[in-house]
């Protein structure tokens, strides 16, 4: 074990992550690209993705790849460094770092789809959860970690884990770090999209509405459309 793999042990010592070689790796991986807000909010995903798989009857290490769960949270919001920032959104660009990552240390191809697919759909709540419990857990981690709505914690259990991993105004650095990286790019932020939605509310500017996106389309859809003689929609 390397000087840097055991300050990671060390530093998160009494808190129930699963310690690999692999796990190791990628905790330092995350920690060297991310700023320090995002960084401590992916690794708190995992603890509160655990914690939501628990009230659920899930076993760590039973019922799912503990191992896997955990990539897939400590790596979720790589797409937000600078190492990740491609011209893709940013769950994108940060499933696909991941997995290209993954590949070299040797994981199974199958592994690091599982992997893709948590970070890709964490934005996707209502699709993410009806996976199996190493995607759907990313994206409940998350989410409780920005709005601690469900299950209630144990009493203490969120003050001992902020006391390790302190939440640095995570909320407002993952926003102006989605909004910087689309200002720049703006194919990062489509419409509609919540990176999309997120740049509209800074930018004040109007999206296209759907008739007028489709009026550009090219197959003049709405030409002689009548929608009251019941043309179809």
């Amino acid at each position: 074990m390397t000087r840097s793999e055991d300050d990671v042990m060390d530093t998160y010592w009494g808190l129930p992550f699963p310690w690999t070689e692999l796990t190791l790796k990628a905790t330092l991986l995350a920690r060297g690209i991310e700023q320090p807000a995002i960084f401590n909010h992916s690794m708190r995903t995992y603890l509160y993705g655990r914690f939501l798989g628990e009230q659920q009857g899930l076993r760590p290490g039973a019922d799912y790849d503990d191992e896997l769960l955990f990539l897939g949270c400590v790596l979720h919001d790589a797409g937000l460094s600078e190492k990740g920032n491609g011209d893709q959104r940013f769950d994108l660009d940060g499933a696909d770092l991941a997995a290209d990552w993954l590949a070299e240390q040797g994981l199974p191809s199958e592994k690091v789809e599982v992997v893709w697919d948590a970070i890709a759909l964490h934005l996707h709540y209502e699709i993410a959860i009806r996976k199996r419990p190493e995607i759907a857990l990313v994206t409940a981690g998350a989410g409780y970690d920005l709005g601690p709505e469900g299950p209630a914690l144990p009493d203490g259990y969120a003050d001992r884990i902020h006391a390790v991993l302190p939440r640095l105004h995570a909320a407002a650095v993952l926003h102006d770090e989605i909004v910087g990286q689309a200002l720049d790019k703006p194919q990062k932020a489509p419409p509609y999209s919540m990176p999309g939605e997120l740049v509209r509310q800074v930018t004040r500017e109007s999206w296209p509405t759907w008739k007028e996106l489709f009026q550009t389309s090219g197959w003049n859809d709405y030409d002689g459309y009548d929608a009251d003689g019941g043309g179809a929609a």
